[in-house]
């Protein structure tokens, strides 16, 4: 998600707040918002993939493996 994005969605939120939006505008702001989340999620999984967690008894388990586990 680039910067001119994240201008656009605190653009329209500001928007929303003073005079309210358009439908076209709530359609885009949901689009907008929706992307952001999207790219968020993305980010915080590939940083919890590069975490391992050292235990009480000195092993290390990475979470990636244990996320594969799951799935």
């Amino acid at each position: 998600m680039n910067e001119e994005k994240i201008a656009r969605i605190n653009e329209l939120y500001h928007k929303s707040q003073n005079e309210g939006l358009t439908e076209a505008e709530k359609e885009e702001q949901a689009t907008l918002r929706k992307e952001y989340i999207a790219a968020i999620r993305k980010n915080m999984r590939g940083t919890l993939e590069n975490v391992s967690i050292l235990n009480p008894d000195g092993t290390v388990t990475d979470l990636k493996e244990k996320s594969k586990k799951l799935n």
